[in-house]
């Protein structure tokens, strides 16, 4: 028996999937997911980009490393082309990622899609490649931000044997987009890569105190510093707060991999970076520790960061 409108709206709250609750014929946005209309610049801004291929040349290698540090310093995200991630590679990603989706509901809570071992194989065997190339990028991408700011790569040994994860994430269109907006936040995390998969644009960055889309090229892989690399560069990076965006008439399918130092380490400026001149701006605390309050937290713009910050500092950074 079909649900008039009334027991529709009361019934779709405790729903799981909103991609399921979109299929009925009464469906409007439940009352969780609508927030107030956020003030968004109607001009679309277009990330710098880095070229992977021009650290191949000596001749080029410092000037893209200069690019690299000034983006890092004033945007905290960019979009990197000639990545080395094949096409194919991509292409099989975003292949297993729709197929996924597509899923009856059922079969997709039998899978229960955040335990790694219980996805279908096919997907779990793309996932593995792709977690591997996605952490060589990672790696070398670390590497050169270290000879940018100058300090010892050994300090970001961490990451080599520290923390992946990935998180595959599907947003439905939306009658109504301008209600339906992500929580603003900055990622806990010392980098992310962002493939959006099937090309939808729906991400929005913080720059200079206004809300910007952004768009990128279709085969460029997004990049954004997470706080744990701005504590550790002691604010001369800085995190990017963004949030996603829905479309009124497609869906927008997206893969992040977020790379963190190992749970035994501890998070802090680098040493290489401190003087009397330029003392801590963050207080040293173990990654398990600043993982645990994270996951006990909630999404808030850079709370973490505030927690972490020391007071009273003569050196004032603007986030």
């Amino acid at each position: 028996m079909a649900l008039s409108q009334e027991e529709f709206s009361v019934s779709s709250e405790s729903v799981m999937s909103i991609q399921e609750l979109m299929k009925h014929p009464n469906f409007t946005i439940p009352k969780s997911y609508i927030v107030e209309p956020p003030a968004v610049s109607q001009c679309y801004l277009s990330l710098p980009s880095i070229d992977m291929n021009r650290f191949a040349f000596v001749v080029e290698f410092h000037l893209q490393l200069q690019e690299l540090d000034s983006v890092c310093k004033q945007w905290g995200i960019f979009q990197l082309v000639n990545h080395g991630v094949s096409s194919e590679q991509l292409e099989k990603m975003r292949y297993e990622l729709e197929a996924f989706n597509k899923l009856p509901l059922e079969e997709k809570m039998k899978r229960k899609p955040y335990l790694f071992p219980q996805l279908p194989s096919s997907l779990r065997e793309t996932l593995e490649v792709y977690s591997l190339e996605m952490q060589k990028l990672s790696m070398r991408l670390l590497g050169l931000m270290a000879k940018a700011l100058k300090i010892d790569e050994k300090e970001l040994e961490t990451f080599g044997d520290g923390v992946q994860a990935i998180g595959m994430l599907y947003y439905p269109p939306c009658p109504k987009p301008e209600l339906v907006i992500g929580i603003t936040h900055s990622d806990a995390c010392g980098i992310t890569i962002l493939n959006q998969i099937n090309g939808v644009d729906g991400l929005q960055i913080k720059k200079d105190g206004i809300w910007f889309p952004v768009t990128f090229l279709p085969s460029a892989l997004v990049v954004n510093i997470g706080d744990i690399l701005q504590i550790l560069s002691n604010g001369v990076y800085h995190s990017v707060e963004h949030r996603a965006a829905i479309n009124s008439e497609k869906e927008r399918m997206s893969i992040r991999f977020f790379m963190l130092p190992k749970f035994e380490a501890e998070i802090a400026p680098s040493p290489s970076l401190l003087n009397p001149q330029n003392p801590p701006l963050y207080r040293r605390e173990g990654m398990e520790q600043y993982s645990t309050g994270f996951i006990a937290g909630k999404l808030n713009g850079k709370t973490m960061l505030e927690h972490l910050r020391i007071e009273h500092m003569e050196k004032p950074i603007e986030d």
